[in-house]
This record gives structure tokens, sequence and C-alpha cells, in this order.
């Protein structure tokens, strides 16, 4: 690949951080190219977290291989050799589970009966859900890493710097755990499990740990290299960033102060840490921190069963450094800000569009003529169950428009219905108009009586035009009108907010021209006169 380094001045995060990858790598005499790595604990299944971390990572090293014109890397690295903790809560066979408590994840049954060991079925399912998305990675389980003696050299290292490590983690200890913490965790011999012991003696030259059995007193002498031993957490993660020289690797905000720790071991084991990026966590609708465990967030599942996979990377794309609120009505907005990336990536393909990151580079997709919010509008006013019913609407709009030509409009459709059965028609209320807002329906209706045949000649986006110019025109009045900055009359925010509310029974909505061009003048009046005919006072159902 050709090397592009006006890159260097896109304002877009990426780019930015492809930057510093690249000045790490301008210090080496020859750089063959840079690793990049995401890690996945698979105590658990893959979750949006898991997501939003490895597309931001891809989304870096597309960046740095455009930048630099030099081959990159991505390693997902399971820490599958981590000891089961706890049962987890969705899975079968819990009784079976509590017998492995303490044992590597790759050394504990399956208890769906599908793979070798616990940690081998949720290492397939991080691949399928990595691959389901296409993203382009290497995986890398720590259990073939140990054993295989990929890490024996480092482990060794770390050996020789027992002290040092050591000297690193105690302060941020407590005094009971201050007195007994190693970096090495030795795997039981007897038993399996992975021990978190103190150690008698480290002899990096005799290749051995010396500990003992905390309840039966029995002394081991036991291997650093070959799997019979892994590192605690912290210096795991320096060892690994030391042993294959990581370039880079972003984590959450819950980590920093790991992040921290683990530099300084990488730095005592003789290595520069990589190129670190702290992103920020997801908040639930109440701007609470988002936890598995509680259940307030919003699983990947459910996002998508309303929406593309290309408008969650449109939103895990977006400030990454900025807490977001990850709650079922930030979807409509999302896809429609992937929508809108994608039409301006049409027409210039123009590198700091989140659209350039998610598709790679430039695009041809036809993307969608019509916006989801008005989708789920029509989907709303004629109370659909299929996409078939909004297709007869699309086809007057956009007769050029086919499920074939158009994908992800067909998308946008199936969506929209389901968003709407779920989540719009449970809240669904019309109100009836009050004096103010009747005067300004009656002339409404009267203009788009009136107009009717000509609005229907003009092309689609003529017409929305023109009929929004109506929509303003019957605002202008009170209890509608409001004072500009400029001084001049304007109509307030109120006057949409009526007509979303009397004609939709929502509290918001799209552009209210477009909606009438798309749904029919026709369609529209008879929407007006109903809801003129609704005596005042009171909310209707739809």
């Amino acid at each position: 690949m050709t090397a592009d380094p006006s890159l260097r001045t896109v304002k877009a995060w990426p780019f930015e951080e492809a930057a510093r990858v690249a000045d790490r790598l301008a210090a080496r005499p020859k750089p063959a190219g840079a690793l990049f790595e995401t890690g996945y604990g698979p105590s658990g299944l893959p979750h949006i977290g898991t997501f939003g971390e490895v597309a931001r990572t891809t989304w870096v090293k597309r960046a740095f291989e455009r930048m630099t014109g030099l081959p990159a890397r991505l390693i997902a690295f399971s820490d599958d050799m981590d000891g089961l903790r706890k049962v987890p809560d969705n899975v079968p066979n819990k009784a079976m589970l509590t017998e492995y408590l303490g044992r590597s994840l790759t050394a504990v049954p399956d208890p769906f009966g599908t793979h070798d060991s616990f940690g081998a079925h949720n290492n397939a399912r991080l691949k399928a859900f990595l691959d389901a998305f296409g993203f382009e990675y290497e995986f890398a389980s720590s259990t073939d890493y140990y054993k295989g003696g990929r890490f024996d050299a480092a482990l060794l290292r770390m050996a020789e710097r027992h002290d040092a490590v050591r000297d690193v983690i105690l302060p941020t200890l407590g005094p009971e755990r201050r007195a007994t913490y190693s970096p090495f965790l030795p795997l039981h011999p007897k038993t399996g499990v992975v021990m978190q012991v103190p150690m008698e003696a480290v002899h990096p030259d005799r290749d051995t740990l010396v500990w003992r059995d905390p309840e039966s007193g029995e002394r081991f002498e036991t291997r650093i290299t070959g799997g019979h031993c892994k590192a605690q957490w912290k210096a795991d993660w320096a060892l690994r960033w030391y042993a294959l020289g990581v370039d880079y690797e972003m984590s959450g905000k819950d980590l920093i102060d790991s992040v921290k720790l683990s530099s300084a071991i990488c730095r005592v084991l003789g290595a520069e840490p990589p190129v670190s990026f702290t992103y920020e966590l997801f908040l639930d609708d109440k701007g609470q921190k988002i936890s598995k465990s509680k259940g307030n967030g919003l699983t990947i599942d459910e996002w998508l069963r309303y929406a593309p996979p290309e408008s969650l990377a449109n939103f895990m794309y977006q400030a990454p450094q900025r807490a977001k609120r990850l709650y079922f009505d930030v979807i409509p907005r999302a896809v429609d800000d992937y929508v809108a990336h994608l039409d301006r990536l049409r027409a210039a393909p123009d590198p700091a569009n989140p659209a350039w990151h998610i598709h790679g580079g430039p695009t041809n997709d036809p993307g969608s003529p019509l916006s989801f919010a008005m989708l789920l509008n029509l989907a709303s006013v004629v109370n659909a169950d299929e996409p078939a019913i909004l297709w007869g609407f699309i086809r007057r709009y956009a007769p050029e428009a086919t499920p074939e030509s158009h994908p992800l409009l067909a998308r946008l459709a199936e969506y929209a219905v389901a968003y709407y059965r779920d989540f719009v028609l449970p809240q669904k209320q019309h109100r009836a108009p009050d004096a103010g807002e009747r005067g300004a329906l009656e002339a409404l209706l009267a203009a788009l009586r009136d107009r009717a045949a000509d609005l229907e000649a003009l092309p689609a986006e003529e017409r929305a035009r023109a009929i929004q110019d109506l929509v303003y025109d019957a605002g202008r009045r009170e209890p509608f009108l409001e004072a500009g900055k400029d001084g001049r009359q304007g109509v307030s925010r109120a006057w949409f907010n009526a007509l979303y509310q009397v004609l939709l029974g929502q509290q918001e909505g799209p552009r209210f021209g477009g909606f009438v061009a798309l749904y029919g003048i026709a369609g529209t009046i008879g929407l007006i006169e109903a809801a003129l005919a609704r005596e005042d006072g009171g909310d209707h159902a739809a």
C-alpha cells in the first residue's frame, strides 16, 4: 500500500491515533509494521463493548496503513488461561462448574457440551462474533501462548526482575496482600487450580518457582515456562506487550490505573509500552454506568434487532472519549446520522467522514433516500406490521428505489416496522387540538386542498420543500409566533410539536414537509380532518 502522509492533517481521531503509532515506529531503523491488540476475558460472552473496542482499534489500524503504507496486524487476545472465579448465571450445568472453580477456563469442561472446554466454547463465540462483522484479526489464546512457549523468554525475564516488578505493584496493595504478592501464578500440579500464593523463592537460572499449598502446607517447585504458571493480571498485560511487541492498545476509563501499572512493569522488563488510548464508558438512560450484572444497558442483539450494524459502528465512532448514553431511544438518531454520513461520503470521499472509516474508504453504496425517522413515522401513521406496507408509499416517493437497488433502505424498512411495533405503538397517543392549534391546522388543510394538484406534480424533493413552506405559512399566527435573533417573527417549535402530537400521536418527528410528501397529500388531508373532528381535551389511544 502506498503511503499518504497528507492524512496526518485529517481532523479525525483515528488518524490522530495512527500518527502516534507512526511516530513510535519512526524511532526504529527499519520498521516492518505495527501490531495492534484488543483483549477479551472469555468467562462471559462477547458484548456491545467488545464490538466497540475491536471496531475502534480497526479504524486506527486502517488509518495507520493508509498513512504510512506499512502493514499492520490486529490480535484479538483471549485471557483463557485465567482461573474461573465464579459460575456465570447464563450457563447450564452450574453445579458441574462449581467443581472446577479456580482452574484455567481451558481446563474447565464446557457446560454447553459443544467444545473441549468452557474457554474454547467462549473463544468460538468470540470468533463467530468478530467474523459476523467482517473484522480482520488474528485470534490469540493465552493458554496456547503460555503452553506453546511464546511467553517463555518474557517469563524468565520477569523472574530476573521479580523484585522490581513487585516494587511497582506493592504500593497499590493493602498490608496483607502486599506481604504475599508475586507477579507469578503457578498452576497446582495436583488440582490444576491457578494458585495465588507467595513465592518462597524465584530461580530464573533453574526456571522454577518455589511455593507452598496454603491448605496442605505441601511445598512445590514449579517450572516458570511451558505453561506451568501464568502472570497476574497487570503483570500479564505487561508481559504480553513485552513478549509480542504490541504497539497500540485501547481500553476503558475503568482501566486507567491498570494501564499505568502495566506500562511501568513493561519498562521494568526492558521495553516501551504500547501507545494507549482511553475511551469513556457507556451510561444508561438515567446517566448511570452500564453494568452487565444490573442489566441496565443495551445488548448488541437488542441494537441489531432494530438497526443495522453500521449504525452501531457510527455510534461507536463518535467522540469515543466522551461518555454516551446507550439505550433504545438513541437508535433512530444513530441510524440517521449514519445515513447522512453515507450520503456525504458517496458525494465526496472525505477521510474525516465517519462512514469512510466504517466502510474502509470511499463507497458507492446508494444509501437510503429516506431517513429512518421518516420511515418510523410512516410506520406509525399506517400502523405497519410488515415492510411491504411501507414500500407502497416508498415507491411513490422514490420510484427508482427497490429492495434490490437500495438494500440499506430495504433493511431500514424492516427495522422501522420492528421499532414501531415494540417502542412507538405502546406509547402512541393522539390528542385533540386546542383552539390556537385548530386555526393553524385549518389553514394548513385549506392550503393542501388548494395546492394538491400542482404539489403532486413536483419531483419528490421539490414537493417536500414546497409543502414545508406551506407548513411554516400555516404556523405564522398566534400562539406560534416567535421572535428570532434578528428580531423578525418566526414560527416556534410548539407548532411542529402540535403537528406530531395531534396528527401522529408522538412527541416528535421528522421534517413535516418530507413526511407529507412521502405519506401523500390526500392521506395528510385525512389526518388533519380526523384531528379536527376530535373533541377538545383528553388523549386518545391510537
